[in-house]
């Protein structure tokens, strides 16, 4: 069987930064936990705003939240109302005092997360997967990717067996741990059953991070 490695996970410390960015040594899988629950609590409560990532720090009694979004509207509300009863709710969530920070992306068509959902909502909506697929792919090479590549597994166009169909272009360089690959899987729940799609974006190779750096030794 081939081995696979996750690609975020694979590059971590080297061009890739952690998704949550904290230390403790005591309450480890407690604070993993709720890591997990404010994620998953984000991801249902803002389902229509194009959450592609949630960020999350920790400082004593505090949770800093940094919310990825392409609707950056849809998450702040009018004059910042939305965003307020965010902040409280989490507090609610955790017992802490939160806070929330929203990012917008520039451009959602080479943010894997995005591409992902936007199949699965397709899917959803019963467009042939082929045809969400191609436009996926000639959307985020015309956005400037360097390579992309996105997979499909399930009853695909409602078929009986299950079956995995693909597409790429461009270059993905997996096992080169200087390319900026972002990976996202996405789940689409449709009448037939649930197909689950795959989306690797190759943006570049990070050269300029890597060199200039001095690794010595204690004398």
């Amino acid at each position: 069987m081939g081995q696979k490695t996750h690609p975020i996970g694979f590059r971590l410390g080297i061009v890739k930064q952690w998704r949550s960015r904290w230390f403790s040594a005591k309450d480890m899988p407690a604070l993993l936990k709720e890591d997990e629950l404010i994620r998953k609590y984000l991801k249902a409560r803002l389902e229509n705003a194009a959450i592609s990532d949630v960020r999350i720090e920790r400082k004593p009694g505090k949770v800093v939240v940094t919310v990825h979004t392409g609707r950056p509207g849809v998450v702040i509300g009018k004059k910042g109302a939305e965003v307020d009863k965010l902040r409280d709710e989490l507090a609610q969530l955790t017992g802490k005092d939160a806070a929330i920070n929203v990012e917008e992306i520039k451009r959602p068509e080479v943010s894997a997360q995005l591409v992902g959902d936007n199949i699965a909502h397709q899917l959803v909506q019963r467009i042939s997967f082929r045809r969400a697929m191609k436009r996926a792919v000639q959307s985020a090479m015309r956005m400037g990717a360097q390579g992309i590549r996105i997979r499909v597994s399930g009853r695909l166009g409602g078929a009986e067996i299950a079956r995995t169909e693909g597409y790429r272009e461009g270059r993905v360089p997996l096992h080169t741990l200087r390319a900026d690959i972002d990976y996202a899987t996405s789940t689409a729940k449709t009448t037939y059953g649930t197909i689950g799609i795959k989306v690797w974006i190759f943006k570049g190779e990070v050269v300029e991070d890597v060199s200039g750096r001095t690794y010595s030794t204690g004398a």
